[in-house]
């Protein structure tokens, strides 16, 4: 029923201690509050929702350590409480890195932070890093429980970067070696879950070829062994990397990467790339990454009579690279927009389709269920703003139209919808008052196989400050919701939201917010029929800024040297 969390983050640039105050305590402390009740049993929230917390941030000659305090009770699920600790010191050219810390790896290599310890230096051409740490905690419940947690064990990693020259022109090497840790769980999930161990290499570089042509490229390769236990395999070959990765029979060895070669004019971009990653492909250091692809596209930009502003782009992709998959799938997207603006209106259009294609693999496809899609998709939306002395008016219209369509010529149409959707809005600004109201409708039709549905959206918004310090802000919104299911359902909703936040010798910030919604059915051949539902919500929030302890560093000023 309570959360409890507890942190504590520090990074400083030590180079900077002369330079900085010798001693400034600051922080801030703060609650919400949140009390939501339903009509109907089924509500999202629960009732009544409280959260406390406060920030200490001591800074001493710049080195900044700044502590968190959290607590929650929303009455719904109790979480443990959870220590972290970051600190990361930096001297001239030269970082460390000590707790929970993170480096700009590959993308192919390790996206994710490591628990442990790093040192970085970043010169004017050469760079260098290393860690070692913790990349994943290890999950060991009892296996004798029947809501036990699906296990893992702790993963270990450490790893190398090497990289030299511009952000024009540039090589950098990345290495990678991740393990799972056979004790860190129990003996009897080890049976059903196997170890994994991996070592990635890769390899990221740019040229540029004056000031029209660049071309970068991203590789790597990577070994993984799904079971760690497997035999190591015994050969000259294998044995030649034995003493940074052990080759075993369940060892796999897979590539991924990308170039892309980019074109810049005056008025004209564009650009070219292409993607493989191999089936299998995966790096212990990343999260989820999608494998056994390869990919081409094309972007363009450019800007005519310094007005007009037109993109377009086109990318295929297609999987089953080797070829043992039952069916291949192809997709293809691709979009053009334009936009304008001829003093006070403003104009902007474009499409976006996407075409899905599968074809043999392994087996042949059945033709009645061969998958073939096609999906366009339209939008227009001009706007209008007029500023005057004291108002300034904005209209702002949208229209859009979406199919996607099922092009099998056995398919029945049941799966093919059609969208249409209109807007508009109006924002009238009263400087004087310092006020704003903005009103919007939208209309919505989507058509499926036998079935329509429409929604209709009004909704009516104004904000205004107060008093001479303008520290007095209210907002109120009031809203119409109409859905329909043809020959099914009909519903309406009314509700109201409104905010008012209130600034405090700039240190204390109150704010009240409350919404009331009523909704129900309203078809007239119910029984029951009318606004009958009604949910309900008010938070009360309040924040304090502080500064306990303040040791300025005194200037040259005052402090002449002779």
């Amino acid at each position: 029923m309570s959360a409890l969390s507890c942190m504590t983050v520090a990074a400083q640039d030590i180079s900077q201690i002369a330079k900085s105050d010798p001693l400034i305590i600051s922080g801030a402390v703060g609650t919400r509050n949140t009390y939501y009740h339903s009509s109907i049993s089924s509500g999202y929230a629960s009732p009544l929702s409280n959260m406390i917390y406060a920030n200490l941030n001591i800074s001493l000659y710049g080195i900044s350590m700044p502590f968190s305090f959290y607590y929650t009770n929303d009455n719904t699920s109790f979480n443990y409480p959870h220590l972290s600790f970051h600190i990361s010191p930096r001297y001239k050219n030269w970082s460390l890195h000590f707790g929970q810390s993170s480096m700009s790896y590959s993308s192919y290599v390790m996206t994710m932070p490591f628990n442990g310890y790093g040192v970085e230096y970043q010169g004017d051409r050469l760079r260098f890093g290393a860690f070692y740490g913790t990349l994943r905690k290890a999950v060991n419940d009892d296996p004798t429980d029947p809501n036990a947690r699906a296990p893992q064990y702790k993963r270990t990693g450490w790893g190398v970067k090497l990289g030299y020259g511009s952000a024009r022109n540039y090589l950098d090497l990345y290495f990678l070696r991740a393990y799972d840790r056979l004790k860190s769980i129990d003996e009897r999930w080890a049976n059903t879950l196997a170890p994994q161990d991996n070592l990635v290499v890769g390899l990221r570089g740019g040229l540029t070829c004056g000031s029209h042509l660049s071309l970068t490229a991203n590789m790597a390769a990577s070994v993984l062994s799904l079971d760690k236990t497997a035999t190591i395999v015994d050969n000259d070959e294998a044995r030649r990397f034995d003493k940074v990765f052990d080759a075993r029979y369940s060892s796999l060895a897979r590539y991924a990467g990308d170039v892309n070669l980019n074109m810049s004019f005056t008025g004209f971009n564009a650009s070219v790339f292409y993607r493989m990653i191999q089936p299998d492909y995966t790096s212990l250091g990343t999260y989820y990454m999608s494998n056994n692809y390869h990919a081409l596209g094309l972007n363009f930009s450019t800007l005519l009579l310094r007005r007009l502003s037109l993109t377009a782009s086109f990318s295929g992709q297609a999987d089953n690279l080797s070829g043992n998959q039952l069916y291949t799938t192809r997709g293809f997207v691709y979009n053009a927009n334009a936009s304008t603006r001829l003093g006070a209106l403003g104009l902007a259009a474009g499409y976006n389709g996407y075409r899905q294609l599968q074809s043999d693999g392994t087996a042949h496809v059945n033709d009645t269920t061969r998958v073939d899609r096609v999906m366009h998709s339209l939008y227009f939306s001009p706007s209008y703003m007029v500023a005057g002395d004291d108002l300034t008016h904005t209209v702002s219209l949208s229209g859009s139209y979406t199919r996607n369509e099922d092009l099998n010529p056995f398919a029945t149409g049941e799966s093919d919808v059609t969208t249409y959707a209109i807007g508009a809005s109006y924002n009238l600004g009263v400087q004087s008052w310092d006020m704003d109201f903005t009103t919007s409708l939208s209309h919505q039709r989507t058509d499926g196989y036998q079935r329509r549905y429409t929604s209709d959206v009004l909704s009516l918004t104004t904000g205004r400050s107060f008093l001479k310090e303008k520290n007095l802000n209210a907002q109120l919104t009031l809203s119409m919701c109409y859905n329909e299911v043809k020959s099914q359902m009909k519903s309406l909703s009314i509700g109201a939201d409104m905010e008012v936040g209130y600034t405090l010798n700039k240190v204390h910030v109150f704010s009240l917010t409350a919404g009331l919604c009523k909704y129900g059915d309203v078809n007239v051949t119910q029984r029951r029929s009318g606004l009958d539902d009604n949910e309900f919500n008010v938070g009360l929030n309040y924040s304090y800024t502080f500064s306990l302890l303040e040791i300025k560093r005194k200037s040259e000023k005052s402090n002449p040297t002779y």
